[in-house]
This record gives structure tokens, sequence and C-alpha cells, in this order.
């Protein structure tokens, strides 16, 4: 949930501090999910208050179907992280049927310092958090202007100073985080973090710069800026920030480029444009990005820097606001934003990698199926048609190519775009996906690892590192994990290293909180249909499998790793034709990891059938025609 302002709570031997994120009991950690977190956030914003399920599951989760037990279930960690105990509600009142509230006495302040950074000479200027009355927005406005920028001389001296400090031979890895708008305007706010996401295009082709991806950078969206813990959540040691304000026509664009060991300030700028003109921002921020960081660039570098401007403003703003939806979830609503900017100006790159992005999104989560994906691959032909280079391009285009059975194909796309920047983290990690539906399990984990070495936080909650699951790696593999991680894909994973290392019993209770958390998803799905295994209800459990197929074959979708799983769940709970037949069809489909699936334990049940061999060397021709071709 957006942190409007940093707010500290004390209740009981408690204090809650919103800027830290942290929960403290008598001064020490409490250990606590995002999820269990947020919740108990807006329980105490609207305590004495009883707020119905429904509000909170909207509050929580406000782009997802959960089901209420997953609610329920939040709670009871909440109550047993406060220490209550069965008749003994010292703070949470549950209103039967109806909701839960927070009666517990409580003292609520604001953490002043995190709420504003303080400017000092050469350090930070004030960030001002949102939901602010409009009047101190403005008033705040108008003094970052006069005071940050409105000294010409002063703002040179800053500057040159800074960069005598910032000019350290270091790797830079940067962060550009969303833009934070002085003024509540939902016509403007999509521009927060697109123009973030802009800027963080334009900069894939710099490999002497590691860039954080707009994925990471999302969640920041109308925080309160504290640098020191952004900086070490990202692992970033420089920072963009920014806000702006639009009055009709009028944009005003204050930025700064901040050194975070110093707080010192590498370059900063106010931009005053008109609205119409606002395409030409990303170019000039990515420019003085590179010469406030004195980045060396090739002759290369520095022209594809130049080139893939958009050409229209108006397909601009449609191409911005598609960004921003797809950002939310919105992929339906992305869709028709990106494709209207695509019909006014077709030659823009990037508005096409974001379209077959959008399918692809559509097909996996909104039940698009096939058409969609069709869509998804016309989409990045045109981007890449138009910008051969366009990392993103190569990268979406690549992990759709992967997932339905094209490895063979996705493999050159990634290699190209790791020619062009060897330092862009995603571009390693989607080869490293590449390499293990094919096998090449050494290889895979070594690009991952690479991948986390460039950007520790690369796809942390999203993928994980199989490849060290596939090799019976189990301990290398339950590290690689996020640790309290409320991910229904990572809890699932966690319970399958579990299972391998036959820790049945904390594999159970992985799989059903991974089940309750997002019950549609696949990997849930297998994990559920396991957990009936461990307590030897094996037909529940096949009922599950059963349903999961038949809505994949319906859709058209789910990629052949996935399927994989459902083949284990089979072999698993003692079905063994069904079990044959989904492997068969994985690996037609493309999911083809020779030496896991030759010494997989959970396939041990069909080893002996007829066809298992059969199908064992079909993978072995198809992994062994791959190493020839690739290494």
């Amino acid at each position: 949930m957006p942190q409007q302002i940093a707010a500290i709570y004390e209740f009981g031997p408690f204090i809650l501090n919103t800027a830290e994120q942290s929960l403290l009991r008598q001064g020490e950690p409490v250990p606590i999910t995002p999820k269990t977190y947020d919740i108990l956030v807006l329980l105490l914003q609207n305590r004495g208050r009883m707020l119905t399920k429904s509000e909170m599951l909207q509050a929580v989760w406000p782009d997802s179907f959960v089901d209420e037990s997953n609610l329920t279930q939040h709670i009871s960690m909440i109550r047993k992280v406060l220490g209550e105990t069965a008749g003994d509600a010292r703070y949470i009142i549950t209103v039967p049927g109806r909701g839960y509230r927070f009666a517990g006495e409580v003292k609520e302040g604001v953490d002043e310092e995190r709420a504003f950074v303080p400017e000092e000479p050469g350090k930070l200027a004030p960030v001002v958090p949102p939901g602010r009355p409009w009047w101190l927005k403005r008033n705040v406005a108008l003094l970052l202007a006069a005071f940050v920028f409105g000294s010409g001389a002063l703002g040179l001296v800053l500057f040159s100073r800074s960069a005598r400090r910032s000019s350290s031979p270091m790797q830079r890895t940067l962060a550009i985080l969303p833009f934070q708008s002085l003024r509540s305007d939902p016509g403007s706010d999509f521009l927060g973090f697109s123009l973030a996401d802009a800027v963080i295009t334009r900069l894939d082709y710099v490999s002497s710069l590691t860039v954080r991806p707009s994925y990471a950078i999302e969640k920041y969206r109308h925080q309160a800026i504290d640098i020191s813990r952004i900086a070490q959540d990202l692992h970033a040691n420089t920072l963009l920030i920014g806000n702006f304000l639009r009055e009709g026509d009028d944009l005003r664009i204050n930025s700064q480029l901040i050194d975070v060991a110093t707080q010192n300030i590498i370059w900063k700028e106010a931009f005053d444009l008109k609205y119409r003109n606002l395409l030409t921002l990303q170019d000039h921020v990515a420019q003085e990005i590179v010469k406030g960081l004195k980045l060396s660039l090739s002759p290369l570098e520095a022209e594809r820097l130049r080139s893939d401007k958009p050409a229209d403003p108006a397909a601009y703003e449609f191409y911005l606001r598609g960004v921003d939806l797809y950002s939310r979830n919105e992929f339906p609503l992305a869709i028709q934003m990106l494709r209207r900017s695509s019909e006014i100006d077709p030659s823009y790159a990037p508005t096409w990698a974001h379209l077959g992005r959008a399918h692809t999104a559509n097909a996996s989560f909104e039940l698009g199926g096939r058409e969609e994906y069709r869509a998804a691959i016309e989409a990045y032909e045109k981007a890449l048609a138009v910008q051969p280079a366009l990392i993103d391009g190569r990268v979406y285009m690549a992990n759709l190519l992967t997932d339905t059975g094209k490895v063979e194909s996705a493999v050159p796309l990634l290699r190209e775009a790791a020619r062009t920047n060897p330092n862009h983290a995603e571009v390693h990690w989607e080869l490293g996906y590449a390499y293990r539906f094919a096998g090449m399990l050494d290889e895979s984990a070594a690009e991952c690892e690479r991948a986390r070495q460039l950007d520790p936080g690369v796809k942390l909650s999203t993928s994980t590192l199989n490849s060290y699951l596939y090799q019976g790696k189990y301990d290398q593999f339950l590290e690689s994990l996020p640790k309290n991680s409320d991910s229904a894909l990572i809890l699932f994973y966690r319970g399958l290293g579990a299972f391998y290392r036959r820790n049945t019993g904390a594999a159970a209770e992985d799989f059903d909180t991974a089940f309750a958390t997002h019950p549609s998803l696949l990997q849930a799905r297998v994990g559920k249909a396991l957990s009936y295994a461990v307590r030897r209800q094996n037909a529940q459990g096949l009922e599950i499998l059963h349903q999961t197929e038949a809505t994949i074959a319906e859709r058209g979708v789910g990629d052949p790793e996935a399927m994989y799983k459902i083949a284990q769940g089979y072999a698993v709970l003692g079905d063994k034709a069904s079990a044959v037949r989904v492997l068969r069809l994985s690996i037609t489909n493309g999911f083809f990891s020779y030496p896991y699936i030759a010494t997989d334990s959970l396939l041990d049940s069909i080893r002996g059938e007829p066809e298992f061999l059969s199908v064992l060397n079909s993978v072995r021709q198809r992994h062994e025609a791959f190493r020839r071709k690739f290494f």
C-alpha cells in the first residue's frame, strides 16, 4: 500500500515506524511479512473503526482476486505477532461475518526526519510526501524552485563541488525513482512512474552503468523518500529523484542526481517546458546523467543514446499512459493506450515492445490465451524491425519464446543483447532461464548468479534460481530464495525444496499458504496437490491437477516448465498414465532439461512405464542438439 507520510504508531510494548517499515517490541525487531505488515498498518490507520473484509481486501490486494481465507490467515499471523491468545483480543476485535477493528490504545506521531530530507549546502532538497494539503505542496514547490534552482551561481558551485567528490572510479548502480507529483491531479499522476521508466529504458545501452529496472522502483510510487533506506533496498549507490507540477500546458520538473554515500548532489536541474514538449525530457535527463557521472561511452553507445526519439507528442502521451497502466496490472487498458500510440507513430520501438509485454501479461493473467500470444509476437517483431538493438524488446520477446517452446530462438536474441550491454542484469537472468529449459544447468546457474551480482534484487520475487534445485543443490536453492516473502510463487518453491529434502510437514505448510495466498496460480495449485499427497488424500490432489490441466488446455497458455510440475504431481499421487502424458506434453512444448528429468526423484513412480524411456530419449536428443548448437 502506498505510504502517504512517515508515521510512528505506539501501542502496548510495540512501535511501528512506516518510514523504516519496521515493528519493534520493547526495542527489539519483530519479524513480519510484507502483507501482514500492510494489514497491520491499515488497521492502525483506521483504529477504532470497523473495516469490512471487502475494504481490507481491496486496500491490500487492489489488483488481485484474493479469497477471504487469506485475509483470515494474515489476521491470525498478526495476532500471533502481537502475542494475542484465544479469548484475549487486546488489539484486534473480530466482528463476526463482517470485518475487524483495532481496539488498542494508540499514540501516533510523525517521523519528521523521514518526512523531509533537509536542504543544506551540497545536500538533498526537501522531498514532499503526497497527501499534504494543496497549499503546502504549492508553497513548498515555490520554495523549491526559488531556493534549489533560483540561483544559477549557487547551483554551479554545488554541482562543481559534488562532481569532484563523486569522481571515484567505482561502478555506478543507479535507481531512478518515480517522480512525485506536487499536486493531487489524477489526470497527470501517470507521469510519475512512466517518466522514470522512460529514462531507465533510455540508459539500457550504457554498459558502464547498472540501472535498476522499472519493476524494482514501482513500489516507491507515492512514498516519502528515505534516501539511505531505498538505496540499501535496491543496492544502489546513486539515486535520481524528482517531482513535477503541471499547470494546464505548463510543466515544471525538478530532478536531482544523488551520490548516496556522501548524500551530495551530482547534478540537479529544473525544467520548465510546455506539456507538448515532454518527449524531449527523457533524452535530456539521460544525457545529463551520463555527463554528471562522467561515464565513458563507446561511439556506438553514444549513437544509441541519441537515437530512438518519439516523433509525436500525442503518441508519446499514450505510450506513457500505457506504461503506467501496465505497472498497475491494468493490462487491457494498457493495450488500448499502447495500440493507440502505435497507430499515431508506428516508428517508436519501445511502444511496440511494451505492447507485446502487455499482450503477454494479458495472456497469462487475464485468460487471453493463444490470440494474445500471437499479438505479442507480432508486436515484438515490429519493435525489433524498427530498432534491432532494443534491449527491452529482445528480453521480452526471448522470455515469451522460452515459455512457448522456442528456446533455440530465444538464446540468440539474449546473447546479442548481452553483447550490447554486458552489465544488464535482466539479460543475464533471462539467458539463465532459457539455459535451464534446455538442461544447461551449470551455465544457467552461472548466468543467474551473474545477474544477481549485478542486481541482487533482479526477479527476486517473481522468479527463482531453479537450476540449483534441478541439480539437487537444495541448500543453495533455498538460500537463493528471498527471506520472509509472502509471494505465493516463493512459498511454493520453498515448499518444493523442503519436499525434495523429505521435510514433508514443512513442505505441506508452505504449499497450503501459497494456495491460500494465490489459489489460481498454477504452481500454487500443484503445491496444494502435493500437500494432499503428504496427507494421503490423493483423490483431492488429483482433482486439483485435472482441473488445472483442463484450464491450461482451454486457454492455450502455460509455460512447459510449469506443466512439468503437473506431471510431477501426477507421478507423486500415483496417476502414472496422466504423469507420462503431461510429461510428454511438457517436453514437446519446450522443456527439455535432460539432466534433471533423468534423475528427478519425483518421477520415480513412472520410470518403469513403457513410454517413459521413449519420452526420456526424446529429451536427451533435443538437449544434446541444443548443446552442440550453442556450446
